[in-house]
């Protein structure tokens, strides 16, 4: 047991830290991560409460989870950068963290995909760029749109595509 609590302690030093950016890839690898410490349920199960008559079992299950929430709650701040870690380390448990975490980081995944759809709503090909500099663009973007599961018909990208040629361009396509 030792010894696989020291490797995963070693793989978990390969997960970069938090810095702001790319939120879910981090966040998944994290709860994977927690997971594999058995300690992951603290994010989903409220903690146990004190009973009148407690019993040992009672009192071993509320010990438990106060350990295991001690535990997560330092991974995940350790999986951040050290900016971040100032900033969150004052969160009371794990649950906390991982909530203030998702609803400030999510609002921002969310509005970067609003972003990433009006930017490709809005990109015009010119004559006066190269044509490959400007389709690798739209290629990035249209693969950024697959990164944040966004599904668009292939029809659909093909005729916008088409929308965004310069007049000089479209009497060379036929549809």
């Amino acid at each position: 047991m030792a010894d696989s609590i020291r490797e995963l302690t070693i793989k978990f030093s390969k997960l970069e830290n938090f810095e702001g950016n790319d939120f879910k890839l981090w966040q998944k690898k994290m709860f994977f991560m927690l997971t594999m410490l058995k300690v992951a349920y603290v994010l989903s199960t409220p903690r146990p409460t004190m009973v009148e008559n407690e019993t040992l079992e009672d009192t071993w299950k509320w010990n438990k989870w106060d350990n295991d929430d001690y535990i997560c709650r330092g991974h995940i701040l350790n999986g951040m950068a050290d900016s971040l870690f100032d900033i969150h380390y004052e969160a009371k448990s794990a649950k906390e963290l991982w909530d203030t975490l998702e609803s400030k980081y999510l609002a921002k995944y969310a509005s970067s995909k609003k972003f990433l759809v009006s930017d490709f709503n809005n990109y015009k090909i010119v004559d006066s760029r190269h044509v490959m500099e400007q389709y690798n663009k739209l290629h990035c973007t249209l693969g950024q749109f697959k990164l944040h599961k966004i599904n668009m018909d292939e029809t659909i990208t093909m005729s916008s595509v088409i929308d965004k040629l310069p007049p000089s361009w479209k009497c060379w396509i036929s549809v």
